[in-house]
């Protein structure tokens, strides 16, 4: 049992998903939701989604697609087919070719942090958006500052707030068959240690749910 405020951030799972594939989206479907609305992205949008494969690049792609983008994923070989049928226009794997190209996107997402700033920010359009949903250092959220002030480009970081009309929003896109979630593990409460040491090896795709039994 979980307490909750009555007006506490709560819905529904979607009817036509498994307890397991419904726990993800309050964290990793929200959190990309919330960083896509921030983006703008919108119809005829170039974004690119750098950890495509991941717990909020899977998501992200989708919802990208959902809202009209023209989008392109970055991930390992081993996840091109899977990004590509999440409904990416087009994949890079990054083990054997860079993104990094001038003047192409209109909106970098940098969901695991693991490219280097200027690249992204180089990347992007005139008046690119480049959104980083990773942990913010001193440095990092003082070179967004400069970029934001300096040029016509914007950096946008922090903490995904969650909301309840954006889970209800999110329920319906699963319920109409745009949304699924991707589940890469699934372990016991009582092999959580297990499970943050699977995560910690940085190869997962998508995500590692825990289960409970009563």
């Amino acid at each position: 049992y979980l307490c909750k405020s009555e007006d506490g951030i709560l819905g529904l799972k979607p009817s036509n998903f498994t307890y397991e594939e419904s726990a993800p989206i309050f964290f990793g479907a929200s959190s990309a939701l919330h960083f896509i609305k921030k983006g703008n992205v919108s119809e005829g949008k170039k974004v690119l989604i750098y950890g495509a494969s991941g717990a909020l690049g899977t998501y992200a792609v989708q919802l990208a697609k959902y809202f009209g983008a023209s989008v392109t994923g970055v991930c390992s070989t081993r996840n091109l087919e899977l990004i590509k049928s999440l409904g990416a226009d087009n994949v890079i794997d990054y083990t054997k070719e860079d993104y990094i190209v001038d003047d192409t996107y209109d909106v970098i997402f940098d969901t695991v942090g693991k490219r280097s700033f200027s690249g992204c920010v180089k990347s992007l359009k005139k008046d690119g958006i480049y959104l980083r949903a990773v942990h913010l250092t001193i440095l990092s959220i003082l070179r967004g500052l400069w970029t934001n002030i300096t040029t016509s480009k914007k950096v946008i970081g922090g903490v995904a707030g969650e909301h309840k009309e954006d889970i209800a929003f999110l329920k319906k896109l699963c319920e109409e068959g745009r949304l699924k979630s991707v589940i890469d593990r699934t372990y016991p409460l009582e092999q959580i240690v297990e499970a943050h040491r699977y995560v910690e090896k940085g190869h997962k795709t998508g995500n590692v749910v825990i289960t409970i039994r009563k």
